[in-house]
């Protein structure tokens, strides 16, 4: 399921939001399919015996096993924010880590040659205080990934200062208006330019009926 978004702080984006790879089903899925031609084959015989029933059980086994590492599948969320790292798990009680932006030092994936052809590894971050070194597993692209974090992390004190910014003009006290001028006082000064040669004597006898008129 995606990572709740009410769980971000105001101004936080989410940048990345995955899964684990569809390897981290392989295990429980080639586990099913043997089990079930197994069970196949047992079902063609025409009477049942203890191994049959054995068998039986075992798909049922192994069918359940499936569906919790399925479900573990979809609770578990590798996510990227503008802010932060976060990895959380778990299908009834959750469990997680974050790590700030700001904290991590190194970003490093390993990839075997088969995980670099079906795009899957394992993503390591140290960081700066008691965390250190965490371990992230069934990476769907990990290079990619890491990427991404260095580009946030590289980000990050621009956004930061943009936000000093508008917080700083927001503080500010709003720069008082300009009185506004009477109509006389408006004609004193049109008056002036006037007699400084700014405006001819029809301009200003045109601006001052038309001020006259809105008194």
């Amino acid at each position: 399921m995606p990572f709740p978004t009410h769980l971000l702080t105001e101004g936080e984006d989410l940048v990345l939001d995955l899964r684990p790879h569809w390897w981290y089903l392989a295990p429980a899925g080639v586990l099913l399919a043997v089990v079930t031609l197994v069970a196949l084959a047992a079902l063609r015989t025409s009477w049942w015996g203890p191994f049959d029933w054995a068998i039986l059980l075992l798909f049922f086994g192994a069918l359940g096993f499936f569906g919790f590492t399925y479900l573990q599948w979809t609770t578990t969320n590798f996510v990227v924010t503008n802010e932060r790292l976060v990895s959380r798990k778990g299908v009834f009680s959750k469990e997680g880590i974050e790590i700030p932006l700001d904290r991590i030092n190194t970003v490093f994936f390993n990839q075997s040659i088969f995980e670099r052809i079906i795009g899957a590894g394992d993503l390591g971050i140290e960081s700066a205080g008691e965390s250190g070194r965490q371990e992230f597993t069934d990476i769907r692209r990990p290079n990619l990934v890491q990427n991404e974090i260095y580009r946030q992390v590289g980000g990050l004190d621009d956004r930061r200062l943009r936000r000093l910014g508008q917080a700083a003009a927001e503080a500010a006290p709003a720069t008082p208006a300009e009185p506004q001028l009477s109509i006389p006082e408006q004609i004193e000064k049109l008056d002036q330019l006037r007699r400084q040669g700014v405006v001819t004597d029809e301009e200003f006898e045109a601006k001052k009926r038309e001020l006259l008129d809105r008194m």
